[in-house]
């Protein structure tokens, strides 16, 4: 089944929207975040919020408990955005805290939840998987170490060749990078140049909040 789902990611741009450099057209950006509890690894809070954009003002919140498996929260955060389709207008796309294609099966929860809710959606890691041969070692360290200012970016190459992601300093005040890959239906660049729009700091506001 996750074969079959993964051939459907679209790893480029659907929308009219994400043609434009002011991505004109968008107005409703979601966040989709898991917060785990101290001490307890088997629980956590899974996150819905929609802002509206460029303002970035809170629009909806929903929140729930969930038990803390990677296949049960993939699955449960798309039943729970699923759910929400018939409030469609809420959303336009979806900021993801997780990985998309950067992922070791190339199937993270940015792109479980975008084929299976058909929405654009953005992997938004705060740290790196190292999957194909990414590894946190001093070269890595030294690529950080490199972004000077906010909007820098440097692309993530597996051994196999391909473009998994991009790592991007969202905010002059951390040194700290995002690790941004594509869910579905997006582009990296337009992924990056979203995220980038929704930082107020470090971690882009639809997470963030």
């Amino acid at each position: 089944e996750q074969a079959q789902l993964r051939a459907g990611v679209v790893e480029e741009d659907t929308e009219e929207w994400q043609k434009d450099s002011r991505f004109t057209g968008l107005e409703r950006v979601g966040g989709v975040d898991l917060s785990y509890i101290k001490g307890d690894d088997t629980s956590a809070c899974a996150s819905l919020v929609v802002l509206s954009y460029p303002a970035l003002e809170v629009l909806y919140e929903d929140c729930r408990m969930v038990a803390v498996s990677a296949q049960y929260v993939a699955g449960f955060l798309a039943f729970r955005v699923q759910k929400m389709t018939f409030l469609f207008w809420l959303f336009q796309v979806l900021l993801v805290d997780g990985n998309g294609l950067l992922h070791p099966r190339g199937f993270g929860v940015a792109c479980h939840l975008g084929v299976l809710t058909d929405l654009p959606c953005i992997g938004v890691a705060k740290n790196l998987l190292q999957v194909d041969g990414l590894v946190r070692d001093e070269l890595h360290r030294e690529q950080i170490r490199s972004l000077q200012r906010e909007g820098d970016t440097f692309p993530l190459t597996g051994t196999s060749g391909r473009v998994l992601g991009m790592v991007l300093r969202s905010y002059n005040n951390s040194s700290k990078p995002l690790y941004i890959s594509v869910g579905h239906r997006v582009c990296l660049e337009t992924a990056v140049r979203l995220v980038k729009s929704c930082c107020r700091y470090r971690i882009p506001e639809p997470i963030r909040q």
